[in-house]
């Protein structure tokens, strides 16, 4: 798949989500095959007053393969001001959030609000894109609500202004992740513009992304929720795509011994009270439906030791 003059791997990507997508999990599932990694959003405005905190959510690890860095922000002019040091970071694409529906987000104009504005929208996209020398992709819902379904409109304003990619997730901010997610309005924008277009929303399995597919015609899918706990999914569904058939299923052990490792890794990179209360509700993702997991998430949820998490853990190995 190409974006810009960027090629990639395959088309099955890591979508950016916030307080999930960090350095640690991004290597995890690279390691199962996803094909491009995104950070969690990133404030421009965060950048543009200088907040540390905001830019240690963009350091990324390109050895291992590409990364984008997702930001956002409604002020074409701070928006373009802060490209130069997210370029610092060395970041495969740049992409722009106009999708998140948080309260936090949208009351400041923000994220998914721009929807409601797309001469706005298309000034923001203009100016990232003439100020970054790397491909600027943007991720939209197909709407703000059902009485304003505007992905198709959207879009075009979108490539009109430089993005090279655009991403759609089939539900409106009024959904937030209710319901189910429609994906004709995910083929409409692909037969609509002439940019690859990324299908997003309700890819739970290897066969629901291949029906993304088959439905919508898009070029590239990105897996949210979906790879929460479940980094494996990247490398079911390569095989299924590839082969026809996918005969992979993560074991039981496979699924500890990876939240063992995202867990090591997290202490490694934010330290050990930081790293042991982020990667609790990573492991309570990864053990979801094994027997007596319920127990285990309680007895992790109150520990703050990377040792005594790890010693749990290992001692949930090869049980029934």
């Amino acid at each position: 798949m190409r974006i810009g003059n960027l090629e990639f791997k395959n088309n099955i990507f890591l979508a950016p989500m916030a307080g999930v997508t960090d350095l640690s999990f991004r290597n995890i599932c690279r390691k199962y095959g996803c094909g491009l990694v995104y950070t969690e959003m990133v404030s421009a405005k965060g950048l543009y007053y200088n907040d540390k905190k905001t830019s240690s959510l963009m350091k990324l690890d390109n050895e291992n393969g590409p990364s984008a860095i997702q930001i956002f922000g409604s002020d074409p002019d701070i928006m373009a001001e802060i490209v130069p040091e997210v370029l610092q970071y060395r970041p495969a694409l740049i992409d722009i959030n106009m999708g998140c529906p948080t309260p936090k987000i949208v009351n400041n104009g923000d994220g998914c609000a721009l929807m409601k504005n797309i001469t706005l929208a298309g000034k923001v996209i203009r100016a990232v894109s003439d100020a970054s020398n790397v491909p600027v992709t943007v991720k939209i819902r197909m709407g703000w609500d059902n009485n304003h379904i505007n992905a198709v409109d959207f879009a075009k304003a979108a490539e009109a202004n430089g993005a090279a990619a655009i991403c759609v997730h089939g539900r409106t901010r009024e959904q937030f992740y209710s319901g189910t997610a429609d994906w004709d309005i995910i083929a409409k924008v692909a037969n609509a513009v002439s940019i690859p277009v990324i299908g997003n929303g309700d890819i739970f399995t290897c066969y629901d992304s291949k029906k993304m597919f088959d439905t919508t015609g898009c070029s590239g899918i990105m897996i949210g929720r979906g790879a929460q706990g479940n980094p494996f999914i990247f490398r079911q569904i390569n095989e299924l795509l590839s082969s026809g058939e996918c005969h992979y299923t993560p074991s039981r052990n496979e699924k500890i011994l990876t939240a063992i490792d995202l867990l090591n890794s997290l202490v490694a990179e934010k330290g050990e009270s930081r790293g042991v209360k982020e990667a609790r509700k990573h492991i309570a993702w990864f053990i979801k439906g094994m027997r007596g997991s319920s127990e285990i998430k309680n007895n992790i949820f109150k520990l703050t030791s990377s040792a005594e998490v790890i010693k749990i853990l290992e001692d949930y190995l090869d049980k029934p």
